[in-house]
């Protein structure tokens, strides 16, 4: 006597369902709910800096210890002894550009950090765009650079510093200073994921770090330099974002150096965030 084995609709249905991929549109997070979670992952953040201040160390001390430093050591040796006044002016909007660069090697740390201590895996269970991780930290970053921006001016302020230019051109200067800065953070969030540990992180961005700074106009006016590093300094992507910010605050004539800063900006993002999301989406 044979059986006859009879398929439920419903069966038939559920069938085909669980070998298949995912439904259009399934995954797909909108535009407003990718703000949300990107707001609810800055209020995150800014709480973790809450609950621990000395993260912004080297955010508050940082500009200070830089200013005190390079005016009253170097100023004497590149503007005149007793002349400090006239460096202040030349070198605190290059310090704008200097402090962009060291906060956004935070968050390569913080990232590598966060997935040594398992906070990410707490990401991979939730319904939320991986790229508004990143986005969030990067927002954070931003507004712990633009801290150590305003102390460095006010530091600036009471050693004599003065806008020569308006006072418009005073933020214009600031916004290209964090424009800037927010490209660098898309270099070391990727050294981040890279990387194994923070202090691997730290190490390769100084190595990157160093021959940048030094070999600029952030400090001294590249006409004392040799001729083969004149040559570096006018490609330095940090050369042209302190002489801007120069220009601005000091009313000169800004020249290419704004598009070249906005230009180095673009190219950065344009080449390292897409590398960025996509290695931390391979991670999570």
């Amino acid at each position: 006597m044979s059986t006859v084995t009879t398929t439920k609709p419903a069966d038939a249905a559920a069938a085909p369902a669980a070998g298949a991929g995912p439904l259009p549109g399934e995954g797909r997070i909108g535009l407003r709910a990718n703000l949300r979670h990107i707001g609810a992952l800055v209020r995150r953040n800014a709480l973790q800096i809450k609950q621990d201040p000395e993260s912004m160390f080297d955010a508050v001390l940082m500009p200070i210890i830089f200013t005190l430093l390079f005016v009253f050591v170097f100023g004497g040796a590149i503007s005149g002894k007793g002349n400090q006044e006239a460096y202040v002016n030349y070198v605190i909007p290059g310090l704008m550009a200097m402090m962009g660069m060291n906060i956004s090697m935070a968050v390569g740390t913080g990232v590598n950090d966060d997935f040594k201590k398992g906070v990410m895996d707490r990401f991979r269970s939730m319904p939320i765009a991986r790229s508004s991780v990143l986005l969030a930290k990067i927002v954070v970053e931003v507004g712990r650079m633009l801290v150590a921006i305003t102390i460095l001016l006010t530091v600036g302020f009471i050693l004599g510093l003065s806008i020569k230019g308006s006072v418009l051109d005073l933020f214009y200067s600031i916004g290209l200073s964090a424009v800037f800065g927010a490209s660098l953070m898309w270099i070391f969030i990727l050294l981040g994921l890279t990387m194994k540990t923070a202090q691997a992180v730290q190490g390769m961005a100084m190595l990157v770090l160093m021959p940048l700074q030094f070999g600029s106009s952030i400090f001294a006016p590249p006409t004392t330099m040799p001729g083969w590093l004149q040559s570096f300094t006018d490609y330095n992507p940090l050369s042209n974002l302190a002489d801007a910010a120069r220009a601005l605050i000091n009313g000169t004539p800004v020249g290419h150096s704004v598009w070249m800063t906005l230009g180095w900006s673009l190219a950065i993002t344009a080449v390292t965030m897409p590398l960025a999301v996509r290695k931390f989406r391979q991670k999570t």
